[in-house]
């Protein structure tokens, strides 16, 4: 049940990037009705595939598993900053691209 974190923080994680994608390529479509909606999930999909990593290292040292706690604490600190740092980049791209497009209507 544990290792779920893991599997839905990288599905999250993922989304939080697909999303402002879908919100870019849609630019071209003339379609501005659910730009706003993708991206606050974006947003909390990222929030939450962090929160899942918390809850997995909370978990770690709930059972004193120090070693594996020492073992991934590195490689999720950087996932985590690059997750976070992307999907913040993408978000913000979406927001430019679309900031005049929404002004005229």
């Amino acid at each position: 049940m544990i290792g779920l974190l893991n599997l839905g923080s990288l599905v999250l994680g993922l989304m939080a990037w697909i999303l402002p994608v879908i919100n870019l390529m849609s630019y071209k479509k003339h379609e501005y009705k659910n730009w706003t909606i993708l991206l606050v999930l974006s947003l909390s999909a990222c929030a939450i595939s962090l929160m899942f990593q918390i809850f997995y290292h909370y978990h770690l040292v709930k059972s004193e598993d120090w070693s594996a706690l020492m073992d991934i604490t590195g490689v999720v600190v950087l996932a985590a900053a690059v997750l976070l740092g992307f999907t913040i980049i993408l978000n913000a791209l979406t927001l430019i691209v679309y900031r005049n497009k929404t002004a005229n209507y």
